[in-house]
C-alpha cells in the first residue's frame, strides 16, 4: 500500500490583537482556503487555519504534514494538550485553557490521523508558508474593510467547507 502525504502550510493574522483577523492554509494554487472574523486574536486565527485544513482533509485518509510558523500552535497540539486533557482542559496553574473550543475541535480532528506539525520561520522565504501568510493577511485586511475574504477552492472531496469557520462575527 502506498501512503501519500498532503503537504501544506497554515497561518493566521490579526490586525491588532484582538482585531480583524484572518487565517489561511495552502497546498498549491488550486488547493487553499481562507477565512476570518471582524475581531479575534492571532492565536485563534493560527489554530483555525490548522483546524480547517484537518477538517477539509479528513476524508482522504492520507498523512498530513503542516508547516506552521506558530510555536503556540505546535506546542499546544504536540506538547501541552495531553496534560490539559488530563487536568480537565486546565493549564498547570489551574486556569482554563485559552481558545478551549477550538482546542477541543482540533483534538477531535486529529484523532486517528497521522499529522506532523513542523515549525518554519515566518517571513523567511518558505514558499508554502509565505502563501499561507498572504492568505491570512488578505483575509484580515478584508475583515478590516468590512468585506468577506475569498474562501478559496478548499480541498476537493466530500468533506467540503465548514460554514462555522467561514462565517464572520
Amino acid at each position: 500500500m502506498r501512503f501519500v502525504t498532503i503537504i501544506a502550510a497554515a497561518d493566521g493574522s490579526a490586525l491588532g490583537n484582538p482585531g480583524p483577523a484572518g487565517w489561511g492554509w495552502y497546498v498549491d494554487d488550486t488547493c487553499w482556503a481562507a477565512g476570518g472574523w471582524a475581531r479575534a486574536t492571532n492565536n485563534l486565527a493560527e489554530l483555525t487555519a490548522v483546524l480547517d485544513l484537518l477538517r477539509q482533509t479528513a476524508h482522504v485518509g492520507e498523512d498530513l504534514l503542516v508547516y506552521c510558523d506558530s510555536t503556540y500552535v505546535i506546542n499546544s497540539l504536540t506538547r501541552w494538550m495531553p496534560a490539559w486533557k488530563r487536568r480537565g482542559w486546565r493549564k498547570r496553574d489551574g486556569k482554563a485553557v485559552l481558545n478551549i473550543e477550538t482546542m477541543k475541535a482540533l483534538d477531535e480532528a486529529m484523532a486517528g490521523r497521522r499529522v506532523r506539525l513542523e515549525w518554519v520561520k515566518g517571513h523567511s522565504g518558505h514558499v508554502l508558508n509565505e502563501a499561507a501568510d498572504r492568505l491570512a493577511n488578505a483575509a484580515a485586511t478584508s475583515w478590516k474593510s468590512r468585506s468577506t475574504p475569498a474562501p478559496g477552492p478548499g480541498f476537493a472531496g466530500p468533506a467540503g467547507r465548514d460554514p462555522e469557520l467561514l462565517a464572520g462575527d
